[in-house]
């Protein structure tokens, strides 16, 4: 059987790998490879919550994973890539802040997480307690994500990258949200996809275009 320590390094592990993923996001300029990075994301916080549940005996969190793995590895990857094929954008992401400087900023975000989740992590018990910060840097890199980039499909998927760092914080700090609110979440995540992409597809009739400029430069001649 997996002891509690075991079973914290894994959860470290598979910690670190979520926040790998964050940066994949952030420097990755195709989106057919961002696609793939938020796909892995979305497998390691699975394996990471089955891990939680297993430890802490909690079979919402089996629950919890199973849906994680559905949508985020399998249902949003293959929707966005369905959007990306017929809208044909596999050309290389536009960014407003150059690569260095964002990581950069990137860095900067996750020392201020552990700064500000430190008081936390000190009085807490768990074993998701060495994770919260880490969850709280997925959320911030996430949001970078959604700030840097032009085009509206690679900042939606820093949104959704956002969400699988709220759902991580969720599981860090208190093992997870009740099941009834993470159901519902899903199903929210789920239909925003195909809002999503109706919207996509109305931008591109619209403006010829993903590029959220073109919006921007209608508001100026406005």
């Amino acid at each position: 059987m997996m002891t509690a320590e075991l079973a914290a390094r894994i959860n470290s592990i598979l910690a670190s790998l979520i926040l790998l993923t964050a940066f994949g996001l952030l420097v990755q300029r195709r989106i057919y490879a961002m696609l793939n990075i938020f796909a892995w994301q979305g497998l390691f916080l699975s394996i990471s919550t089955a891990l939680v549940g297993y430890v802490s005996n909690l079979q919402h969190l089996y629950v919890s994973a199973f849906l994680t793995l559905t949508l985020k590895v399998f249902v949003l990857p293959y929707i966005l890539y369905y959007l990306i094929v017929k809208l044909n954008i596999w050309r290389e992401v536009e960014e407003i802040v150059n690569i260095p400087s964002t990581m950069l900023i990137g860095i900067l975000l996750v020392i201020l997480s552990y700064h500000v989740t430190t008081p936390i992590r000190e009085m807490s018990v768990l074993m998701t307690r060495s994770t919260l910060a880490v969850a709280l840097s997925t959320v911030m890199l996430g949001m970078l994500v959604m700030i840097v980039r032009k085009k509206a499909v690679t900042q939606i998927i820093g949104f959704l990258a956002m969400e699988n760092g709220l759902f991580f914080a969720a599981t860090s700090a208190t093992y997870g949200m009740p099941m009834v609110v993470e159901l519902g979440v899903a199903l929210d995540i789920l239909i925003a996809a195909f809002i999503f992409g109706i919207f996509f597809f109305q931008i591109r009739t619209t403006f010829d275009s993903l590029d959220l400029g073109e919006m921007e430069k209608l508001k100026e001649h406005d």
